[in-house]
């Protein structure tokens, strides 16, 4: 069975890297509020499977979920031995998302998406890691297609509404999807860009999420400009009404599980992040 997640979760930076001695103490109060799955990223490598014992190690019934493994820093046979080593609960409660990252960060290594994607997970699933247990970064079609396939199914990054409606009629019924969503609580609006801005500055370098977008609508001016459309389309930005809204348009569209990314005016500030998570929790929960 795929883990249980619920309908809402919240994707953390700083439940990853921040300050090693509070995470244990956020990740429970996550937990505590009602949230589904806590989501920490992936993608630069490290040791992703000691902070995901952590976090299992700091919780008792949460879904723990990477958002996402990046499939050029970690080799099969590495996480099919730390998942043999888990105990039944503790494998109940991961959702492995797994990513091909992009092409500008991995050099000459990078290899086709979709056929380097498919041959990873076969060899993860063949070395006894449970499809059930893992889904994929999917923006594009055919790698939605890939995860309806291979995988419990899709966890997109930077996405809309709309985005989670494609994925849906592709995905079909029975297969999970699981977008994040960005959600900016200043009131300010100047300073609400500025944050938003700030959040987007690395991605909107890399083609994957660029050409994402562009099938959205959006435009390579927007992008190249940091448009207000671009920026609203992404980010869910002036309070908690606002979040709220923009979830509830995902579930409507066909999301299962939304997770939230509270984007703070300071990196690693877990402090306005868990401000951010009850306010949510109150809104959503």
């Amino acid at each position: 069975m795929t883990p249980h997640i619920g309908k809402l979760g919240i994707w953390s930076m700083e439940a990853r890297f921040a300050d090693p001695t509070l995470i244990a103490e956020a990740a429970g109060e996550i937990e505590a509020l009602g949230y589904g799955a806590l989501w920490v990223p992936g993608g630069i490598g490290g040791d992703i499977t000691g902070d995901l014992d952590r976090l299992l190690d700091a919780t008792r019934h949460i879904t723990i979920a990477t958002g996402i493994i990046n499939i050029w820093k970690h080799e099969p046979a590495e996480l099919a031995a730390w998942w043999r080593h888990q105990d039944a609960a503790r494998r109940a409660r991961l959702l492995l998302g797994l990513g091909i990252s992009h092409g500008p960060l991995i050099g000459e290594a990078w290899g086709k998406p979709i056929a380097t994607t498919r041959a990873y997970v076969a060899e993860l699933t063949g070395l006894g890691v449970p499809a059930e247990n893992l889904c994929l970064a999917a923006l594009g079609p055919k790698m939605i297609e890939l995860a309806r396939d291979v995988t419990a199914g899709a966890h997109p990054y930077l996405v809309t509404p709309e985005h989670s409606q494609r994925a849906r009629a592709i995905l079909g019924t029975g297969k999970l999807l699981a977008p994040e969503q960005g959600v900016i609580l200043e009131q300010n609006r100047q300073k609400a860009r500025e944050m938003a801005l700030a959040a987007l500055a690395h991605y909107r370098q890399l083609p994957n999420y660029r050409n994402s977008w562009l099938r959205l609508g959006i435009t390579e001016t927007d992008i190249d400009e940091g448009s207000d459309h671009l920026l609203d389309a992404l980010f869910a930005i002036g309070g908690v009404d606002a979040a709220a809204q923009r979830v509830r348009a995902h579930w409507a569209a066909g999301a299962d599980h939304v997770c939230l990314q509270v984007v703070t005016a300071q990196p690693m500030d877990l402090a306005a992040a868990s401000e951010g998570w009850r306010a949510l929790a109150r809104a959503l929960i």
